[in-house]
Parts: structure tokens; sequence; C-alpha cells
């Protein structure tokens, strides 16, 4: 008599971790795009909005785009690709407190950098309010320099443009898991579609930070990619990595 074993299947191989995240990402994003308001909540909000809230800059990074399945289906095939061998290295706890510290880190980078480009035409709104001369304000909105409008009309105005303002995505996680993959495995070889020649993954991150340096400090017309929030999530990868490794935790972690 013998007793048959089924082999583990494909999905089941998959560390918890990584598997969980896949999964809820996957389960909020179908949330979001059958009831929007889920996304308007859990999204990150300007912290300055009045729709922000304390949980934004844990819960974005589970939300993602509802006009197609291409930003949750990458970033979660990203996570399949590289955070399973993260996970395996680390193990469960240490590479979702990773995912996250990196995730939020990301939006914190996403804050700076909203506060930093909005601080002229914070300025230009207060003098408006504070003059009633236009000034550089006209840059930002096509105001009519005849039309008297009310202080109370601008300011519902800023407001309205500062609700508006929502950050998305994985995206700042995934960076970091990509630092993280080629921090332990550096020389590991990589393909990038079209490219035929295998990139050492150390060369590979490098010039996904440069590319996202680039984009951020462009600022293309009509990019709406967080670029900065990528690079965030590679500085705090980056930086905590190097305490694990100072601290001698973190077994795997090398550099080459």
């Amino acid at each position: 008599m013998s007793v048959y074993t089924p082999r583990n299947s494909f999905w089941s191989s998959i560390p918890p971790i990584t598997k969980n995240l896949i999964i809820i990402n996957f389960i909020l994003w179908l949330a979001a795009t059958l009831f929007p308001v889920i996304q308007d909540f859990l999204g990150l909000h300007y912290f300055k909005s009045d729709k922000f809230n304390l949980l934004q800059p844990f819960t974005y990074m589970f939300m993602h785009s509802t006009r197609g399945l291409g930003h949750v289906f990458f970033n979660m095939f990203a996570v399949f690709m590289f955070g399973r061998l993260l996970e395996q290295v680390w193990g469960p706890k240490r590479f979702l407190l990773f995912y996250l510290v990196t995730g939020v880190g990301a939006g914190i980078i996403q804050q700076i950098t909203w506060y930093i480009d909005l601080i002229p035409f914070m300025q230009a709104v207060d003098n408006y309010v504070l003059t009633g001369e236009i000034g550089v304000l006209g840059r930002y909105w096509n105001i009519d320099p005849s039309v008297p409008y009310s202080a109370e009309m601008i300011l519902r105005s800023r407001d309205a443009l500062l609700d508006s303002m929502l950050t998305v995505g994985a995206s700042g996680a995934v960076f970091g898991i990509l630092l993280g993959f080629g921090m332990l495995f550096p020389n590991a070889p990589l393909y990038i579609m079209f490219i035929p020649v295998p990139i050492k993954a150390k060369y590979m991150v490098i010039g996904y930070g440069v590319i996202e340096l680039f984009a951020g400090v462009a600022n293309f017309s009509g990019d709406n990619v967080a670029h900065f929030a990528h690079l965030g999530g590679m500085i705090f990868g980056f930086f905590m990595i190097r305490f694990w490794k100072k601290k001698g935790i973190g077994n795997g972690i090398f550099m080459g």
C-alpha cells in the first residue's frame, strides 16, 4: 500500500508575507475599482489637505490606480520576483518590516517634495489674500485681473487643489525591494526587455536610481509618476540594511 503525497503547488511555495502582500493588494485594487471612495480615503493626500489622515502613510502603498490592471500587476510582479528572495533570506518579520518602512519612507519623501514644490504657490495665495494683488498667482491660475476675486474664493480653490493631490501604489516599497536585492545579490544577472545582454543587479539598481533622480528633477510635463517617492524607498531601504549590517543582523547581507 502506498500513500500519495501531492507536490507543493507553485502558489504554496511562495513565502507567506510575499503571498499575502500580493493578495491584499489585488483585493484592495478590486475594492477601490468598485468603490472609488476607498482610494480617496486610503490614498496619500498632502498633509495640509482636509482629506489627510494619519493612516494614509501606511495604507497608500496598498492602493493602486484603478484605470487599469497594469499598475498593481507590475508592482506585485516585482514583489513576487524579488521580494520572495529577500523574505527567504531575512525571514517573514524582517521582510515585512523592511517593506513597510520603505513604503512609509517613500511617502514621507513624497510629502517633502510636495511641500517644496508648493512653497511659491502657497506664498502667492497668501499674498493675494493680504494685498489683493495677483502677482505670481497668475502663473498658476488663469486669473482675469479685472475680476475682483474674493479671498474666500481663492482659498476655496487652493483647498480644492490640495485635496486633489493623491499618491497611491507600492512603488516606493518595490524600489526598496530592488535596492535590497541589489545589495544582497549584487552580481546576480538580470535582463531588461529587448536587451539580450545580462546586467548585474548592482548596476541595474544604480541605473534605476539615476533615472528616477533625473526624471524627478526634470519634472516632465504630463508626468504623474512620484519619482522622488521611488528614490525615498531606495534611500530608506539602504540605511535600514546598513543599520542591520552594523548591528550584525539580517544574515546574508553583503555588497560587492
